[in-house]
């Protein structure tokens, strides 16, 4: 196929060359890209003991976690239940703030109180030996479903799916799925021996229609910021597909509360509209809202929900900007800004908004370095992990961190695991918990714990620049529909593949305003004398003055963005990375 010299070069900077590459790339397929679940390890004895449940009529109670990843993963195994004509099951998701992360044992022991005879945990348990200790002493077995880091000791239960164990020499195909996925995949597998068996119930139940569940599938990995490559990439693309068609009342009132279109819906949408409302359940204490509204069939009941949610949202939005513009101002004070990791804390802060405050002042280091005419390389000015703690309500202390990659969290955990009471995430994110003794010594524990970890760190660091560095020099007059349309064949952009970074060199600024209900989102007009081109260049929760340099009428910039679909003005524009004087 025929594409622009640029497009060309963005390609070969994600390892796309040859053409079976790149339309292997450009076109995801389901029959090629999908992989079989039953090559997920000890997929065979889940679907066993799943089955045995059925047949029996035995209560099943899904375990799951809070998050947009577990809770579209409780969804997915409710809905395949139901689909058998299983109906003895309940949802237990557990709340954020008083009992925290994990797959806990008094919760155990409430949910055997209720006759369940089989748990299945979505989205946690891979590292819960004392709950299943305690699960198999009441005689109830376990299924865990999961995709964090692994423990060295793996807990005793009837079967543990989750796509990084090695089993039997065998490994999966793609290590990562995020926990819905997994939870997906438990699903198809299910639904195949069935058929296989020739159970009335399941051949019942139309070829493909697991399908239909990508939406939720989506939903979590997307919002979960797992890599957007291989196997994931195409759950995503088929994902969103079925998103953008999905019948459920809560898909559709959680898209007109945020004001989103649902048939036109993107995976920016559900990472800045859609996934955030999720998340506000479980960190503004009403989870069980996000699980009913992705889960009902009553269209008033969904946009009663949406609208609660949207409550909730915007109270969470209040909450955690409070929060980062106190952390910012300590951050000033201890640290300057040469740091590579950022810790702090307050016994006043909640637990459940940190990572989100983390994720913000992680995001203040960004920085945009140029490089040879034409090119330039996004990087990170020092800043590379952020560590926020609070106090829940039971007086524990818990905390959050994200990483810009070149750090893994779980690594940094482990290294300063002495200090922790416990700890679990991804490379990126990660929570912990910390004793009131420890808890001031955190800075140089983990300031201890990176140095230590350095060697990775720059392996990783290597393959993030390598990974970020799509940054192209472009004229004011190439931002077009046509150029979007082109780029928009790279989506779905996260994790593993960036969106293009492009810099408009020389642009003259027309016009600055604030914009948005609270004035805290920055637009710029963008015009080029030469051409007669002129771009809305727009970003959000920050002011003119939050850039390299602060953008002001009839001046020249040099400009680093993201080209967007103008949802707001029609057409295109630019989403401001940052902003740089003319040199």
């Amino acid at each position: 196929m025929d594409y622009s010299a640029m497009f060309r070069v963005l390609l070969e900077k994600r390892g796309l060359s040859s053409d079976a590459e790149i339309d292997s790339f450009l076109a995801p397929n389901y029959g090629r890209d999908v992989f079989p679940a039953s090559l997920l390890p000890n997929m065979e004895r889940a679907v066993a003991r799943l089955l045995l449940a059925i047949e029996r009529q035995e209560r099943i109670a899904v375990y799951a976690d809070f998050d947009c990843d577990g809770i579209p993963g409780a969804v997915i195994m409710r809905d395949t239940l139901a689909k058998v004509g299983h109906e003895n099951i309940e949802v237990y998701i557990p709340h954020r703030d008083r009992e925290g992360y994990g797959f806990h044992a008094s919760a155990v022991e409430e949910l055997a109180a209720r006759g369940a005879g089989l748990i299945v945990t979505v989205d946690v348990g891979a590292s819960a030996r004392e709950a299943a200790r305690r699960a198999r002493a009441l005689g109830v077995d376990v299924i865990v479903t999961d995709h964090h880091e692994l423990p060295d000791a793996l807990p005793d239960v009837a079967a543990l799916v989750h796509p990084r164990l090695v089993a039997e020499a065998a490994a999966y195909p793609h290590g990562d799925l995020c926990g819905a996925a997994v939870a997906w995949k438990l699903s198809c597998a299910l639904l195949e021996e069935g058929r296989k068996r020739g159970l009335a119930r399941f051949t019942a139940v139309p070829e493909g229609w697991e399908k239909w569940l990508l939406d939720m599938v989506a939903l979590a990995t997307i919002a979960d910021l797992v890599p957007l490559t291989g196997e994931n990439r195409a759950l995503v693309h088929y994902g969103l597909t079925v998103f953008r068609k999905s019948p459920r009342p809560g898909v559709r009132a959680l898209c007109a509360e945020a004001r989103v279109r649902q048939s036109e819906v993107t995976e920016d949408d559900i990472g800045y509209s859609i996934a955030p409302r999720i998340n506000a359940a479980s960190r503004m204490d009403e989870p069980e809202l996000a699980f009913r509204i992705l889960s009902t069939r009553d269209a008033r009941e969904a946009d009663a929900l949406a609208a609660r949610l949207g409550e909730l949202n915007a109270s969470r939005k209040g909450s955690v900007a409070s929060i980062v513009r106190e952390a910012r101002r300590r951050a000033r004070a201890r640290y300057g800004g040469g740091e590579q990791i950022v810790v702090l804390g307050d016994s006043a802060w909640k637990p459940a908004l940190l990572g989100l405050a983390a994720g913000t002042l992680l995001e203040d280091g960004r920085r945009i370095s140029a490089r040879s005419a034409g090119h330039a390389e996004e990087q990170w000015a020092g800043r590379r992990v952020v560590c926020m703690w609070g106090r829940d309500a039971r007086g524990n202390l818990k905390g959050s961190c994200r990483s810009d990659g070149s750090v893994s969290v779980v690594e940094l955990f482990s290294r300063a695991s002495g200090a922790l009471v416990e700890y679990g995430g991804h490379a990126r994110s990660g929570g912990f918990s910390v004793s009131h003794e420890e808890v001031h010594a955190l800075p140089e524990v983990f300031a201890r714990a990176a140095e230590e970890a350095a060697q990775a760190a720059q392996a990783a660091d290597a393959a993030l620049s390598a990974a970020d560095s799509d940054t192209l020099e472009v004229r004011l007059g190439d931002v077009s529909a046509a150029l979007f349309s082109e780029l928009s064949r790279l989506a779905p952009f996260g994790i593993g593949n960036p969106k293009p970074v492009f810099n408009i060199r020389g642009a003259l600024v027309e016009e600055v305003r604030r914009f948005g209900r609270e004035k805290n989102h920055t637009e710029v007009v963008l015009s080029c004398s030469d051409t007669g081109a002129r771009c809305r260049a727009f970003q959000f929760f920050k002011s003119p003055a939050d850039f390299s340099v602060e953008p002001v009428p009839r001046t020249r910039v040099s400009l680093f963005g993201t080209i967007e679909r103008d949802s707001y003005r029609g057409g295109v524009a630019v989403r401001i990375v940052d902003m740089y004087p003319l040199s």
